[in-house]
């Protein structure tokens, strides 16, 4: 678990483009990353034997597994992003700031340390769902196309974020796998009534467009 309560004076350097500005190694060989946050390098070996492992123990059970584990760190990651977002710009909250800015900054770190690009959709809020679409997943990348979707930890991490971020309890599915063919990963975030129900097409087969038209 991080600590950022020694991070100091604000940080003028909010993004990083390569490993060697966002990563540093000790002489011990642990690696930290910008924020003195201790952390572990992963192949697509360890994703792959994770989640196959975990199918392999419990079953479909491993879904929900790693969609809790994506929610809870989410939940924890965006706390400690909340902190240091205070300490980076000057001691304003992150619910002064515009959502887009904020969204962003939260990724850029995931994005350099390989977890992929992303973009997100509000344009059905008055509809209660938030769409976001995930590029470079580093799960579905390292499992290739399995046939169904495979970011379970993903849908679990957005669902934690807009969860924390709008102070109501949402729930997350990936509605498109780039495991399943498609050149993308699209998830829906929303209240538990409407994701059931995506969950119920998803399993019978509808495409993201056909669920996105079920839910609107």
């Amino acid at each position: 678990m991080a600590n950022y309560s020694n991070l100091g004076p604000t940080i003028s350097n909010h993004n990083y483009y390569n490993l060697e500005d966002y990563y540093k190694n000790t002489k011990e060989g642990k690696i930290f990353d910008k924020y003195q946050k201790r952390v572990v390098l992963a192949d697509e070996n360890f994703i792959v034997g994770l989640q196959k492992g975990l199918e392999e123990e419990v079953g479909d059970v491993a879904q929900m597994i790693m969609y809790k584990c994506g929610y809870s760190w989410a939940l924890e990651d965006m706390k400690n992003f909340d902190k240091r977002f205070k300490s980076e710009f000057d001691g304003r909250a992150i619910d002064e700031m515009n959502f887009n800015m904020v969204l962003q900054t939260w990724w850029w770190p995931l994005s350099i340390t390989g977890w992929g690009s992303w973009d997100f959709d509000f344009s059905y809020k008055k509809q209660g769902l938030i769409f976001v679409n995930l590029y470079d997943s580093a799960v579905a990348k390292s499992l290739g196309n399995i046939g169904k979707v495979a970011c379970h930890f993903y849908a679990g991490l957005f669902a934690g974020v807009f969860t924390y971020l709008s102070k109501k309890e949402l729930e997350g599915i990936e509605i498109q796998c780039y495991s399943m063919g498609e050149t993308f990963c699209k998830f829906m975030i929303g209240m538990d009534k409407k994701v059931n129900a995506a969950d119920f097409w998803v399993k019978e087969g509808a495409t993201a467009k056909e669920i996105i038209d079920k839910m609107i």
